[in-house]
């Protein structure tokens, strides 16, 4: 049995994670998906990582997964407990030094997003997240998710990522080929510059937890099977 450490994104929840959960519990593991302190302006990265470490408690066999601004802390949290595996879903990658906020920047996020908005008539980075984030959502899913959001602090976004280099874990990637708030393109430049490797691609948005579960479940249950040869 390992347990699975779910990382919700910005302004979110742990029930994010509900249906990869219910999938992963069937199979026999352990799940830990807390909810950050996302709307405390007192609370910054370290806040962040010391919450989910608090929900983990003596738990061992640790596989941590990170999705979207959830990388920031994922990363930190893998690093601090040893973890035997690290997976970004749809995740922000950070490098030393690198605070949040200057990411999108440092990446060029808003250049290919533009790029791609081109090319599916504005779909891409649309102001409306039942465009850009739950457009492969059942609808009474997306409507409760967004009940559900809560306001993003802008203060762990200031946080420099603290680590000189990536942590010793073993790290897999997975890229969402529809994902119109991180383009495919633009996340598979940046897996290939940061991390040096191709990234495992899922058909889904943004929002893969909810469009679809049972894939990610399986995903990240492979990479458990294969880290464990």
């Amino acid at each position: 049995m390992a347990t699975f450490v779910l990382i919700h994104g910005a302004g979110d929840v742990g029930w994010y994670w509900h249906l990869v959960e219910e999938e992963l519990r069937a199979q026999g593991h352990d799940v830990v998906a807390p909810d950050l302190p996302c709307d405390d302006d007192a609370a910054g990265l370290p806040e962040y990582v010391d919450t989910v470490i608090e929900a983990i408690g003596d738990r061992r066999d640790l596989v941590v997964v990170g999705q979207s601004f959830g990388g920031f802390t994922a990363t930190l949290v893998a690093d601090r407990l040893r973890a035997d595996l690290l997976v970004l879903v749809a995740a922000m990658v950070p490098a030393p030094g690198e605070k949040a906020d200057d990411w999108f920047a440092n990446t060029g996020w808003q250049h290919d997003v533009q790029r791609q908005a081109r090319r599916d008539g504005g779909k891409t980075g649309n102001d409306d997240p039942f465009v850009a984030f739950y457009h492969d959502v059942p609808r009474a899913l997306a409507e409760e998710a967004l009940r559900r959001e809560r306001a993003q602090s802008a203060t762990p976004g200031q946080s420099p990522w603290p680590l000189v280099s990536w942590p010793a874990v073993p790290t897999r990637f997975v890229l969402c080929s529809e994902d119109r708030f991180f383009p495919p393109q633009f996340m598979r430049r940046v897996v290939a510059d940061r991390l040096a490797m191709t990234p495992d691609e899922i058909t889904a948005g943004h929002c893969v937890a909810l469009s679809r579960p049972k894939e990610l479940a399986e995903l990240l249950l492979g990479y458990l099977a294969t880290s464990r040869r």
